[in-house]
């Protein structure tokens, strides 16, 4: 049975925004260390709890401010069984640890159900590789394998949705398209595009879609995103021809700078959050069919309040 998406276009003009860099604020402005990248082990700090709390309740209280929907995740986006090996977790700990994290964010939305009109809780795969690597040895076959662990998971979290994050090549994104349409979890696959303004395997953002909904058919995702990329890499991607109906947001780094040098900085380089506020909403005005917008790298509820703002000009 087809899975029912619990985002579907409706054309009412509703808006979702989503997280920002949770990962770059909680190293570079809160000072912890993040081995792997890895967020969700932060739930046995107490101190850092406090903290992602208020980091979420201010992007919360965007949405809130200007009538915004939210998709909230953000925490998982390592809890897969590789990267949770590497972290020491066992299986079942690795389990929980899933759980742990989307009950986390459902506790803090809870706060908000009277104040953003629609609040939907999800779960993030990251890629099995290193996104920024080529990750050539990974199939169709094989990605369907490793990711249906994480989502089962999820499905048993009762999660509205889940998205796949920083995808950067073809097989990988049509494996967790498969396996997220049999374990029944409505899925999104935000890809990444770099300095070349193609995925990093070679495809082209056209090319990428075109294919991956021709090789999952009836599996194939929900519908595409684009995240930690910036304006610059992205736009030269963008076409008006059918294949751009099926992208329905961004999420963008903050800064114009490649993505290896930025990791390289050690500090966060946040760009000018009024400029990307223009830029996402300039996009939103050409392409009204999105309707989905946040952040990746080097944002925060900074650059939210500005894409809020913007997109909210632009569409009346």
């Amino acid at each position: 049975m087809p899975v029912v998406s619990p985002l579907p276009q409706s054309g009412s003009g509703e808006i979702f925004l989503t997280e920002g860099g949770s990962e770059t604020e909680l190293i570079f402005r809160h000072g912890f260390e993040l081995p792997e990248f890895a967020m969700f082990p932060l739930l046995d700090n107490p101190k850092a709890v406090s903290i992602m709390r208020d980091m979420f309740c201010a992007q919360l209280d965007v949405a809130a401010e200007f009538k915004l929907s939210f998709l909230l995740s953000g925490l998982d986006y390592r809890a897969s069984p590789d990267w949770g090996a590497k972290l020491g977790y066992s299986s079942q700990g690795l389990v929980d640890a899933n759980i742990g994290a989307i009950e986390f964010l459902r506790d803090i939305a809870k706060g908000y159900k009277d104040q953003i009109p629609g609040l939907l809780v999800g779960g993030v795969l990251g890629p099995r590789g290193d996104a920024y690597n080529l990750n050539a040895d990974i199939t169709a076959e094989s990605a369907e394998v490793y990711h249906a662990v994480q989502l089962e998971t999820l499905k048993s979290a009762g999660v509205d949705f889940a998205c796949a994050m920083t995808f950067n090549n073809i097989p990988e994104a049509v494996g967790v398209a498969r396996a997220a349409a049999k374990a029944g979890v409505s899925l999104s696959i935000a890809l990444t595009l770099d300095s070349t303004c193609r995925l990093k395997s070679g495809p082209s953002l056209a090319e990428a879609i075109t294919a991956i909904d021709e090789q999952t058919g009836a599996d194939a995702p929900d519908f595409y995103l684009l995240n930690c990329s910036h304006p610059v890499e992205y736009e030269p991607a963008l076409e008006k021809k059918d294949w751009i109906s099926r992208l329905r947001g961004v999420r963008p780094n903050a800064s114009k700078m490649e993505k290896l040098a930025l990791c390289k900085l050690g500090h966060l380089e946040d760009g000018d959050p009024v400029e990307l506020g223009g830029q996402v909403a300039d996009l939103s005005d050409r392409y009204p069919h999105m309707d989905i917008f946040g952040g990746c790298c080097g944002t925060g509820d900074r650059h939210l309040r500005e894409i809020a703002k913007a997109v909210r000009q632009t569409a009346g």
